[in-house]
């Protein structure tokens, strides 16, 4: 016997896999506590490594 719910399926299921990404990412930051200045900043380097691994495969 299943004690899952019947039925009951995640909002997130049918979700776009960014924010799927976007809801495990403020869930990951949340819980190990990171300042939100922190959060951007690295944020920002992130941005910049994945940008300049789009231009870098578009050449």
């Amino acid at each position: 016997m299943s004690l899952d719910k019947p039925n009951k399926s995640n909002p997130l299921d049918n979700a776009p896999d960014e924010i799927k990404l976007a809801v495990d990412l403020i869930y990951l930051l949340e819980s190990n506590e990171v300042e939100p200045e922190t959060a951007l900043a690295a944020i920002e380097i992130v941005k910049h490594d994945l940008e300049n691994k789009i231009s870098a495969k578009n050449c």
